[in-house]
């Protein structure tokens, strides 16, 4: 980056924060639709913000808190994880240590009623895995 003098601002990691919003962005590209609304979600933050840590031309980075909720909504193959970590680590060395680990889950069954329309049965389960999510973090914030 350049400022209006032609001097260089960039910082070291700016090109590595670009390149790993970039591999998110793409990520994102070739998931169904609504899975950024449901990325915002699982972050408890607006759309807008998903906007902005896909945009390689925002280089506010992604806190490192953020990225195992992100690897598990997006479902990033092996190869979308290892080179958003190798980017990542480049632009952030040392940041996820202890940060990116697996997240352990349990899965709990929920009767709910069939809504005779598989759009809104869609829409019923999309809200019970949010809420799911919201009451996780909570969870994790008191406990």
């Amino acid at each position: 980056m350049t400022d209006d003098a032609g001097e260089d601002t960039s910082r070291p990691g700016d090109s590595n924060v670009a390149d790993y919003k970039l591999i998110l962005r793409r990520a994102l590209d070739n998931r169904p639709s609504g899975t950024r609304l449901k990325l915002a979600a699982a972050l408890g933050k607006n759309r807008s913000f998903v906007s902005q840590i896909t945009n390689p031309a925002y280089l506010v980075p992604i806190p490192a808190k953020h990225v195992p909720i992100i690897f598990e909504v997006c479902h990033l193959a092996g190869a979308e994880r290892a080179a958003f970590l190798k980017a990542y680590g480049r632009a952030h060395p040392g940041r996820l240590r202890g940060a990116h680990r697996e997240a352990r889950t349990r899965v709990v069954t929920v009767t709910v009623p069939d809504l005779g329309d598989d759009k809104k049965n869609r829409a019923l389960e999309q809200l019970i895995v949010d809420f799911a999510a919201q009451l996780a973090r909570y969870a994790e914030s008191i406990g």
